[in-house]
């Protein structure tokens, strides 16, 4: 969270934040309470833990780079920098920094007057893998590299390294002395991990030797063979490594994506990875299932939704007169049977795996784009977060996994670090009524008159895309044209003669009543329609909700059939008076015919007046209706993010608030919408630190100006900030009273819930499947693996053995 990959520029409008007291709530609980979810990891003791073995472990991708000071540095560099090299702090249960045995004996401030010095006191036996003892030269090569001094340097952070002012050798070559320039709270964030000179001493070395190698190491396990043909990353124990020897000979991690990995770990290929539900409900599945022969046909997976009717009319194609039918018939019935016999043969290979359960170190919220549009008024932005409860929500995550669904209270900590307090009160919660107040101060109206359709946005945005024309938009992922659907309009058809048309606004107040009507793929709703099936509709004479939302067409389609018949009213009795006056030496013309005589041009007729019509249950404001663009991802593993949206959009619909539901492909989720600010509102998360002082100042950062007049977002990709919160950031990180660099903390979260650009929902569930007798492994929740402990459990020994002893 520390690195700055990406500088979006955005227009930032802002609102004066008025609030009576902004204490941290509960200051006084300094320790963050219990977290809310354990470790769970068969945690075992390592005389029951077999030495030898090999464990093979998932991981997303290759690292690219090996260097975690990196921009492109990801989850898999920063595994593999925690098994091979020095972390003078680790994360414990709660996920609190606690010194590391295996490298220092201590750390610590000695002085803060005049200025900060901090004291390293290193383990004696402490060795690079080449022999060469850890010291004060390889403090100072990563301090040089990564001060911002060095524009040679190719680094993504340099968060308090730029405020060391010199490192020196202590008494001894055991003792480092580091001198802070300006004083620090954040300096157990140093150094960890710690790369040797080699690396660090030089640009080139920095930049492009540690890419894709590291020849000096000194964790407990050495780095082997990176593999790009299998994509694996051997890592084999550390002979010279002085602490208590990894239990593994070997530990592989293998790249595999998230969704082929049921089928990776049934087929062999790993021991160890983190799932999603679909994951782990087929482990539960086969677990459940435990009986059934393998090969055979099951109650789920391949070929349990066909009907007995369907079965039947494949077999007779199958075995009918028409020979080329009857092939590609047997063709696909043939490669049904092999995904049914293959989807048993792995779930019985599933039954060998468990599922080890609890939270991850990270949240997720519903991010405002405060940029533009209604939500850069705040009043506004209160108003959404207000309207949700946020308790319901996190238990649609959670509640199906049996973990706890507390939501979560801080925007910067998570339950059990120490900086965590529920600051959410600084807001309030869930309230209707509170809400249409503040809607109603901003300007928003139910009943109001509309000058545009219902899907229409207000504000600038609307302008963006007025005269677009969706049907010439190319559909498919990351178009922006590949599933939207509009919560809060009715889905009633345009046309169809079985339902009379309503006029706009007219609700009867039911939810659901409509949907036997919905087209097949479309929910009632609060549900995501893939925009290419509504098309389809379109095409069978049934009007698309994304192009002409259905009561609003039927009244317009009303008014402009009434224009109709009063022009030709009033034709005819032209027509009438034309004939009375006739001479008579006129002939008749044909229809669409002009007369001889007519030497009048006919008068264009007058363009119709813009039609103005209210709102109903909607809000508006200046004529358009109050409607937010609702951003999702649309890939495999985001279901539960796309319920939780689902859900909120109901929940704002009940304040009149219209939401479109737009799902786009997971890599242009980020890129094209979040980091752009195309979105009003959207579903991410963000990963929890023990430094928020410093990791979370980028991401709640106001907007500063840049050269050419736009702003710079820096991550606060809401664009939603004030002067306080910085002041506020801006103390505590140099404020080394912990217990008041912590109330600093709170009082910024404070603001930050007050701001209302973000509304941290639950805490992200982890679910890991593991072979039972894997042990010290699993899911660490806010913790950080002992690489060195983890193993294979002993066998139990037998009865017979144990008389013996």
């Amino acid at each position: 969270m520390t690195q700055r990959r990406r500088r979006s520029l955005a227009l930032l409008t802002s609102g004066v934040l008025a609030l009576p007291l902004l204490a941290g709530c509960g200051a006084g609980e300094d320790d963050g309470g219990p977290a809310a979810a354990g470790q769970d990891i068969a945690t075992t003791a390592r005389d029951r833990v077999v030495d030898g073995g090999v464990l093979r472990w998932a991981v997303d991708n290759l690292p690219d780079t090996l260097n975690t000071f990196q921009a492109d540095a990801d989850a898999a560099t920063g595994r593999i920098a925690g098994a091979v090299l020095p972390q003078l702090f680790v994360m414990d249960a709660k996920g609190r920094p606690v010194v590391n045995p295996d490298y220092l004996e201590k750390a610590e401030v000695t002085e803060r007057e005049p200025k900060q010095v901090v004291l390293y006191k290193l383990n004696q036996q402490a060795v690079w893998s080449d022999g060469r003892e850890i010291g004060a030269a390889d403090f100072v090569a990563q301090w040089r590299a990564l001060n911002g001094k060095d524009s040679a340097y190719w680094t993504a952070r340099n968060a308090g390294y730029e405020r060391i002012e010199k490192i020196e050798r202590g008494k001894t070559d055991l003792e480092v002395k580091v001198t802070f320039a300006k004083p620090y709270a954040d300096w157990r964030s140093l150094f960890s991990p710690l790369y040797p000179k080699q690396v660090t001493g030089t640009p080139e070395a920095f930049n492009e030797g540690a890419r894709g190698a590291l020849k000096v190491t000194a964790g407990p396990f050495n780095l082997g063979a990176v593999d790009k043909k299998t994509g694996t990353v051997a890592l084999t124990r550390n002979a010279r490594w002085w602490g208590r020897p990894a239990k593994l000979d070997t530990l592989v991690l293998t790249a595999v994506p998230r969704a082929e990995r049921p089928a990776a770990l049934a087929a062999g290929r790993l021991d160890m990875a983190e799932i999603d539900r679909a994951g782990a409900d087929r482990i539960a599945l086969a677990l459940r299932d435990g009986g059934r022969a393998s090969g055979a046909k099951g109650a789920h997976g391949p070929g349990t939704s066909v009907t007995a009717a369907q079965a039947t009319l494949s077999w007779a194609v199958a075995y009918g007169q028409d020979e080329s039918k009857a092939a590609a018939e047997q063709e696909t019935r043939r490669k049904d049977a092999e995904a049914v016999r293959k989807y048993a043969d792995e779930q019985a290979a599933l039954r060998t795996f468990t599922v080890r359960k609890s939270l991850e170190p990270a949240y997720t919220q519903l991010a405002m784009n405060g940029s533009t549009g209604p939500l850069a008024d705040e009043r506004v932005r209160r108003a959404v977060a207000r309207a949700l409860d946020r308790k319901a929500l996190a238990e649609i995550v959670l509640k199906p996994l049996g973990l706890p669904a507390k939501p979560v209270g801080s925007h910067l900590a998570l339950a059990g670090q120490r900086a965590y307090a529920d600051n959410s009160d600084a807001l309030g919660g869930q309230d209707t009524q509170a809400a249409q107040a503040l809607l109603a101060d901003a300007g928003w109206r139910q009943g109001g008159k509309l000058t545009a359709p219902l899907g229409t946005k207000a504000g600038p945005e609307s302008d963006k895309t007025a005269g677009q024309d969706d049907g010439k938009t190319p559909s498919g992922p990351g178009t922006g044209n590949d599933g939207l659907y509009i919560v809060g309009q009715d889905d009633g058809k345009a046309g169809d003669a079985k339902a009379p048309a309503r006029a706009p606004g007219d609700h009867d107040g039911s939810d659901g009543d409509h949907d036997e009507d919905l087209p097949e793929g479309r929910l009632p709703d609060g549900g995501i329609v893939d925009a290419d099936a509504a098309a389809s509709d379109a095409g069978e004479g049934r009007l698309s909700p994304v192009l002409a939302p259905a009561p609003f067409a039927a009244a317009q389609e009303t008014t402009l059939l009434g224009q109709a018949q009063a022009q030709a009213r009033a034709r005819e009795e032209a027509g009438t008076e034309d004939q009375a006056q006739d001479d008579g030496k006129r002939g008749p013309t044909l229809d669409g015919e002009e007369g001889e005589d007519d030497k009048e041009p006919a008068k264009a007729s007058p363009a119709p007046a813009k039609q103005a019509h209210t709102s109903g249950s909607v809000l508006a404001k200046d004529g358009k209706p109050l409607t937010l663009r609702f951003v999702l991802p649309s890939g495999p593993g985001s279901e539960a993010l796309r319920a939780v949206g689902e859900r909120i959009s109901q929940m704002l619909r009940t304040l009149g608030v219209n939401t479109e539901l737009t799902k786009v492909a997971d890599d242009s989720f980020f890129k094209d919408h979040i980091a752009s600010g195309q979105y009003d509102l959207a579903l991410y998360s963000w990963p929890a630190t023990a430094y928020p002082a410093t990791d979370a100042r980028p991401i709640f950062a106001k907007p500063e100006p840049a050269a050419d007049g736009s702003l710079l977002v820096e991550q606060n990709y809401t664009r939603v900030g004030t002067d306080h919160i910085d002041q506020l950031f801006d103390q505590a990180v140099g404020e080394l009273d912990e217990d008041q660099s912590r109330e600093l903390m709170r009082k910024a979260d404070a603001r930050i819930w007050a701001a209302a650009g973000s509304v941290p929902l639950y805490q992200r569930p982890e679910l890991v499947a593991v072979k039972p007798n894997l042990v010290n492994a699993g899911a660490f929740g806010l913790g950080a693996p002992r690489f060195q402990d983890i193993g294979w459990k002993k066998a139990a020994p037998a009865k017979g053995d144990e008389k013996k002893k």
